[in-house]
């Protein structure tokens, strides 16, 4: 679902941003600790593995096919690890509401009115404490199943991350299989109130449910007939919608198959806990977690709490959380020190789309990393589509230093367009500028969307939604990936030519970020010196430097997919300083292709190179010893 219309919602948070002059403290505070880049690679679990070429418009899963956890074989995840991965977000794993009849196996079905497609929205979890049937081979046994594959991506020195998603539960949660001395959500609330601090949900008690009226041709299933399509969803006194809607028939737009979780902020947007106090940005998860140990606490914090230790135990690594924002920052600072005092290399991984908010979610609220959309993918985007200027990059990663280790960088997930489609660039080659720019600006880890790395354009009209992205909602195919896939050898066997150079493009790329020292080092943009000072150079054309005691790299990208451009690229005198550089000539070579050799030359303190790019060409020069 796209959330980013909601970020005003976010308002029901009351929170403010970190100060200018708290942040010094905090940057060292936040030291980084690790001396590698990481690399997150998401896949959405249950087409991973799918080789069905059927993709008809709302198929069911026995003409369209589904992926188990199964697919993920020994030889497929070391793949992704050869690729250069480091962490693999197995996507849609808890048990979410779908139209695929279980009955058979003690699985209650969903009501097609409240489920978005027909194998359901990730992100409508209707059992916290089981995983989607349609990944297992024997359903009886589909969580041991799950810690198979657990086993199988250690054993392949990946960790893995699945989704939690506090904002919202599936408007039929169930909960069947929590543990014995735990509740559902909801199993104990007082529906006579609309609001109380220990009730999960909220309630509009003087009307009950009604499905949203239908928008542009939409039918549940696309108009088949199901006996629990018949426009009703018996709920009584309905609840708030996911995205905050207080309406008993929500709008089609809203997220009407999910319900809201209440967190102790009542209706007015006041709370019912208490606040964390500023100084707990400079605190260290210890201290947060000892600031809640005798607070008296919304019910659902507690749940919430109870479901992540679960995964942990099981041998997850850390968490992807959705829509964070529309979440309060204490609930956070409560759940991420409870998670970091069980695993405290847990990797955890938040959406926020309000760049107002990131500071507080990150020192507040505990979370190592958060989604740099707003300001870093949106701006690579408008470059991409041939819009932008690269002007605005360094502009961005200036404003983003004191936090830059925490900004997650991407080009795909699974809430947007994939590259190669018409409304993003309509060329998978126009990413090969931008993802060695993502991969390499900063200390931050870069996660990559599985079928990324071969162009998939995401063409298919699954059901529910529209081409572009691929479909979360219903069973399909995805091609490109397919051919990858090859009949479960995982080999590329089937990959066109142009889709083998881009897989071989990414995989030389995400292996250097990995082992690089400088990576985790020093930044300095060269570009608006060299916009100064170098004739030919283009906004076309982004430049800058990164480095560490033992490793020096210039990296230059050409996002033009027209022109050429030849000049002599400036190295400034502070970085020149900064490397302990003589006078006299360097030779450098190039770490994406190894097969560019060049001189860098320094004369005055001033080091020049010259550069002839291609379009759309990188060069990762390495200052060799």
């Amino acid at each position: 679902m796209q959330r980013i219309f909601f970020v005003l919602l976010s308002c029901f948070v009351l929170m403010g941003c970190v100060k200018e002059k708290e942040r010094t403290n905090i940057k060292k505070m936040n030291s980084i600790n690790q001396s590698n880049k990481e690399v997150v690679y998401q896949v959405f679990t249950r087409l991973f593995g799918n080789t069905n070429t059927t993709n008809k418009p709302w198929g069911t899963i026995r003409e369209n096919g589904v992926g188990k956890f199964s697919d993920f074989t020994d030889k497929a995840l070391r793949e992704i690890k050869d690729l250069g991965v480091t962490h693999i977000w197995y996507t849609g794993v808890p048990h979410h509401a779908l139209v695929t009849d279980y009955t058979a196996f003690g699985i209650s079905n969903d009501d097609p009115d409240v489920v978005k497609g027909r194998a359901g929205s990730p992100y409508a979890v209707k059992d916290y404490y089981n995983v989607n049937p349609d990944l297992a081979d024997d359903l009886s046994n589909r969580l041991e199943e799950f810690r198979s594959l657990i086993e199988r991506t250690h054993n392949a020195g990946l960790k893995l991350l699945i989704d939690i998603v506090p904002n919202h539960v599936a408007r039929k949660y169930e909960g069947g299989s929590t543990p014995e001395g735990h509740d559902p959500f909801g199993a104990k609330d007082d529906t006579t109130l609309e609001y109380d601090k220990d009730n999960n949900y909220y309630y509009i008690t003087e009307g009950s449910f009604k499905v949203p009226e239908w928008q542009n041709g939409y039918l549940p299933l696309g108009g088949e007939k199901h006996p629990l399509a018949d426009g009703k969803f018996d709920e009584v006194p309905a609840k708030w919608t996911g995205n905050g809607s207080r309406l008993s028939q929500p709008d089609f737009n809203d997220w009407y198959e999910t319900v809201k979780i209440n967190y102790g902020v009542r209706p007015d947007g006041s709370y019912d806990f208490e606040t964390l106090p500023d100084e707990y940005t400079q605190k260290d998860y210890k201290a947060h977690f000892a600031f809640w140990s005798d607070k008296d606490l919304p019910d659902s914090w507690v749940k919430f709490k109870d479901i992540a230790l679960y995964w942990l135990e099981m041998g997850v690594d850390g968490f992807r959380f959705d829509m964070a924002e529309m979440v309060p920052v204490e609930f956070w600072s409560y759940l991420n020190s409870n998670i970091k005092m069980k695993n405290p290399d847990a990797f955890l991984l938040a959406e926020v789309y309000n760049p107002n908010l990131y500071r507080t979610y990150i020192h507040k609220g505990k979370m190592d990393y958060l989604y740099d959309k707003v300001e870093f993918y949106d701006s690579l985007k408008h470059i991409m589509q041939g819009h932008g200027w690269t002007d605005h990059i360094p502009v961005v990663q200036k404003g983003m230093l004191d936090i830059e280790h925490q900004m997650l960088h991407f080009l795909e997930n699974h809430d947007e367009q994939r590259i190669a489609s018409p409304d993003f660039a309509g060329n998978a080659e126009k990413g090969k500028p931008a993802m060695v720019v993502s991969a390499t600006i900063s200390t931050s880890p870069t996660m990559i969307y599985f079928g990324q790395e071969v162009g998939e354009p995401a063409k298919e009209h699954a059901g529910f939604g529209s081409p572009t992205r691929t479909s979360i909602f219903d069973y399909i195919g995805v091609p490109n990936h397919q051919r990858w896939v090859n009949n479960k050898k995982f080999d590329g066997g089937q990959l066109l030519p142009e889709e083998k150079e881009l897989r071989d493009f990414y995989k030389r790329l995400l292996n250097f970020t990995i082992g690089s020292e400088a990576l985790m080092g020093k930044y300095a943009d060269i570009h608006y010196y060299n916009k100064e000072h170098t004739e030919n150079y283009n906004h076309r054309v982004l430049s800058y430097v990164r480095w560490s005691g033992n490793e020096k790299l210039i990296v230059i990208s050409n996002f033009d997919a027209e022109e050429s451009y030849s000049f002599e690229l400036k190295i400034p005198q502070g970085t020149i300083q900064e490397w302990s550089l003589k006078e006299g000539s360097f030779k450098v070579k190039d770490a994406l292709y190894d097969k560019t050799e060049k001189e860098l030359k320094v004369i005055d303190g001033i080091g020049k190179l010259n550069v002839e790019i291609a379009p759309l060409e990188s060069y990762i020069f390495k200052l060799l010893d």
